[in-house]
């Protein structure tokens, strides 16, 4: 979580930081994974309730050292079923415009999101591109 924090930090302006701290995850109304490596975490992914049908996909991270493996296509993936799984009919989230989200962008893309307005507790923001995948 240390260094998810630091990196969405390390080129967003405050005011566009969107993600959940991890007191902010521990609710009823969010479902987090931890992807591990014989006990090692090497990255994490959760989604949100924001409406009966409708959730986000909040702090999705695999950490630097462990990418090029094709994990954070397991944990979105892992993350799409289970919200398919919990009754969702759609699958929503926010990510950066910055070129260090250029990698993340694809492969939501790939995955079949596609780029909508701001939904719920979201307005427009320059610095975000919201997408959007009908389960």
């Amino acid at each position: 979580m240390e260094r998810h924090t630091a990196d969405m930090h390390a080129d967003t302006p405050p005011e566009s930081i969107h993600m959940m701290d991890a007191s902010q995850l521990a609710v009823p109304e969010v479902t987090f994974f931890v992807m591990r490596d014989i006990g090692v975490p090497l990255g994490m992914g959760a989604f949100k309730r924001i409406e009966a049908d409708h959730a986000e996909i909040k702090s999705m991270h695999v950490l630097a050292e462990a990418r090029g493996r094709g994990l954070s296509k397991r944990l979105l993936t892992h993350l799409i079923d289970e919200a398919r799984a919990a009754g969702f009919a759609r699958l929503s989230l926010e990510t950066g415009i910055q070129p260090t989200f250029t990698a993340a962008r694809a492969l939501y893309a790939k995955a079949g999101f596609i780029e909508c307005g701001p939904f719920v507790g979201y307005e427009l923001d320059p610095n975000s591109l919201f997408m959007s995948l009908e389960l």
